[in-house]
Protein backbone atom coordinates (compact mmCIF):
# COMPACT_ATOMS: atom_id res chain seq x y z
CA UNK A 1 0.00 0.00 0.00
CA UNK A 2 1.25 3.49 -0.92
CA UNK A 3 1.47 5.84 2.04
CA UNK A 4 1.44 9.63 2.26
CA UNK A 5 5.15 9.41 3.02
CA UNK A 6 5.77 7.46 -0.22
CA UNK A 7 3.83 10.06 -2.22
CA UNK A 8 5.72 12.91 -0.53
CA UNK A 9 9.10 11.32 -1.28
CA UNK A 10 8.04 10.69 -4.91
CA UNK A 11 6.84 14.30 -5.32
CA UNK A 12 10.05 15.74 -3.86
CA UNK A 13 12.18 13.44 -6.02
CA UNK A 14 10.23 14.41 -9.15
CA UNK A 15 10.51 18.11 -8.31
CA UNK A 16 14.27 17.91 -7.74
CA UNK A 17 14.75 15.90 -10.94
CA UNK A 18 12.78 18.40 -13.03
CA UNK A 19 14.66 21.31 -11.43
CA UNK A 20 17.98 19.65 -12.30
CA UNK A 21 16.93 18.89 -15.89
CA UNK A 22 15.63 22.42 -16.50
CA UNK A 23 18.64 24.07 -14.85
CA UNK A 24 21.07 22.00 -16.90
CA UNK A 25 19.25 22.12 -20.22
CA UNK A 26 21.36 23.87 -22.82
CA UNK A 27 20.10 26.00 -25.68
CA UNK A 28 21.77 24.90 -28.89
CA UNK A 29 24.32 27.26 -30.37
CA UNK A 30 23.54 28.88 -33.68
CA UNK A 31 24.94 26.70 -36.45
CA UNK A 32 26.04 27.81 -39.91
CA UNK A 33 22.82 28.72 -41.70
CA UNK A 34 21.25 30.50 -44.64
CA UNK A 35 18.26 32.79 -44.10
CA UNK A 36 16.34 33.55 -47.29
CA UNK A 37 14.77 37.03 -47.23
CA UNK A 38 11.52 35.65 -48.65
CA UNK A 39 11.24 33.01 -45.90
CA UNK A 40 11.43 35.42 -42.96
CA UNK A 41 8.08 36.42 -41.48
CA UNK A 42 7.27 40.13 -41.55
CA UNK A 43 5.78 41.56 -38.36
CA UNK A 44 4.01 44.87 -38.84
CA UNK A 45 4.74 47.52 -36.20
CA UNK A 46 3.21 50.94 -35.56
CA UNK A 47 6.22 52.58 -37.27
CA UNK A 48 6.83 50.06 -40.07
CA UNK A 49 7.84 46.40 -39.92
CA UNK A 50 10.49 44.02 -38.59
CA UNK A 51 11.90 40.69 -39.75
CA UNK A 52 13.74 38.66 -37.08
CA UNK A 53 16.33 36.38 -38.67
CA UNK A 54 17.91 34.87 -35.53
CA UNK A 55 18.60 35.48 -31.85
CA UNK A 56 20.67 32.74 -30.28
CA UNK A 57 23.88 31.88 -28.46
CA UNK A 58 26.88 30.97 -30.61
CA UNK A 59 30.11 29.12 -29.88
CA UNK A 60 31.75 32.42 -28.86
CA UNK A 61 28.87 34.73 -27.85
CA UNK A 62 26.15 34.57 -25.22
CA UNK A 63 23.80 35.88 -27.92
CA UNK A 64 23.97 36.98 -31.56
CA UNK A 65 20.94 38.70 -33.04
CA UNK A 66 20.00 39.85 -36.53
CA UNK A 67 16.82 41.62 -37.50
CA UNK A 68 15.79 43.94 -40.31
CA UNK A 69 13.70 47.00 -39.58
CA UNK A 70 11.66 48.98 -42.10
CA UNK A 71 10.72 52.47 -40.93
CA UNK A 72 7.95 54.45 -42.57
CA UNK A 73 8.76 58.07 -43.57
CA UNK A 74 9.18 60.47 -40.62
CA UNK A 75 9.21 57.60 -38.08
CA UNK A 76 11.74 56.76 -35.37
CA UNK A 77 12.38 53.19 -34.27
CA UNK A 78 12.47 54.28 -30.61
CA UNK A 79 13.59 57.25 -28.50
CA UNK A 80 17.34 57.72 -27.94
CA UNK A 81 18.58 54.96 -25.65
CA UNK A 82 21.66 52.93 -24.77
CA UNK A 83 22.35 49.31 -23.86
CA UNK A 84 25.26 47.06 -23.03
CA UNK A 85 25.41 45.17 -26.33
CA UNK A 86 27.09 46.66 -29.39
CA UNK A 87 25.36 46.96 -32.75
CA UNK A 88 26.25 47.18 -36.41
CA UNK A 89 23.56 48.66 -38.65
CA UNK A 90 23.71 48.39 -42.46
CA UNK A 91 21.36 50.61 -44.47
CA UNK A 92 19.65 48.66 -47.28
CA UNK A 93 17.43 51.43 -48.66
CA UNK A 94 16.16 54.88 -47.78
CA UNK A 95 17.62 57.86 -45.94
CA UNK A 96 18.13 57.75 -42.21
CA UNK A 97 19.30 60.20 -39.61
CA UNK A 98 21.32 58.48 -36.89
CA UNK A 99 22.41 59.72 -33.46
CA UNK A 100 26.05 58.75 -33.00
CA UNK A 101 28.39 60.33 -30.43
CA UNK A 102 25.83 63.03 -29.68
CA UNK A 103 25.53 64.11 -33.32
CA UNK A 104 22.74 63.47 -35.84
CA UNK A 105 24.04 62.46 -39.27
CA UNK A 106 22.24 61.51 -42.50
CA UNK A 107 23.18 58.22 -44.13
CA UNK A 108 21.89 56.29 -47.11
CA UNK A 109 22.06 52.86 -48.77
CA UNK A 110 25.26 50.93 -48.17
CA UNK A 111 26.23 53.01 -45.13
CA UNK A 112 27.30 51.25 -41.94
CA UNK A 113 26.72 52.50 -38.40
CA UNK A 114 28.51 51.08 -35.37
CA UNK A 115 26.85 51.71 -31.99
CA UNK A 116 29.30 51.17 -29.13
CA UNK A 117 28.28 49.72 -25.78
CA UNK A 118 26.41 52.13 -23.49
CA UNK A 119 26.32 54.98 -26.04
CA UNK A 120 23.11 56.93 -26.69
CA UNK A 121 21.73 56.25 -30.16
CA UNK A 122 18.59 56.43 -32.27
CA UNK A 123 17.50 56.19 -35.91
CA UNK A 124 14.89 58.20 -37.80
CA UNK A 125 13.67 57.89 -41.39
CA UNK A 126 14.08 61.37 -42.88
CA UNK A 127 13.27 60.31 -46.45
CA UNK A 128 10.03 60.30 -48.40
CA UNK A 129 10.00 56.48 -48.78
CA UNK A 130 10.32 53.59 -46.33
CA UNK A 131 13.86 52.97 -45.07
CA UNK A 132 15.14 49.46 -44.39
CA UNK A 133 18.23 48.49 -42.41
CA UNK A 134 19.87 45.34 -41.03
CA UNK A 135 20.80 45.26 -37.33
CA UNK A 136 23.40 42.89 -35.88
CA UNK A 137 23.92 42.93 -32.12
CA UNK A 138 25.78 40.65 -29.77
CA UNK A 139 26.36 39.94 -26.12
CA UNK A 140 29.92 38.99 -25.27
CA UNK A 141 30.29 36.30 -22.60
CA UNK A 142 29.16 37.50 -19.21
CA UNK A 143 27.36 40.66 -20.43
CA UNK A 144 23.81 39.31 -20.65
CA UNK A 145 21.38 40.72 -18.11
CA UNK A 146 20.01 38.05 -15.81
CA UNK A 147 16.42 38.99 -16.72
CA UNK A 148 15.36 40.15 -20.18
Amino acid sequence: MITKRDLSVAAITMGLTLTFVIANSKINNLDSSIYDWNDIAVKETKVGAVRTFFRSPTATLDELECHVTTLNPNETSHPPHKHQEEEVIIIKEGTLEALVNGTMKRVGPGSVIFQASNQMHSIRNVGATPATYHVFSWHSPGTMKSVK
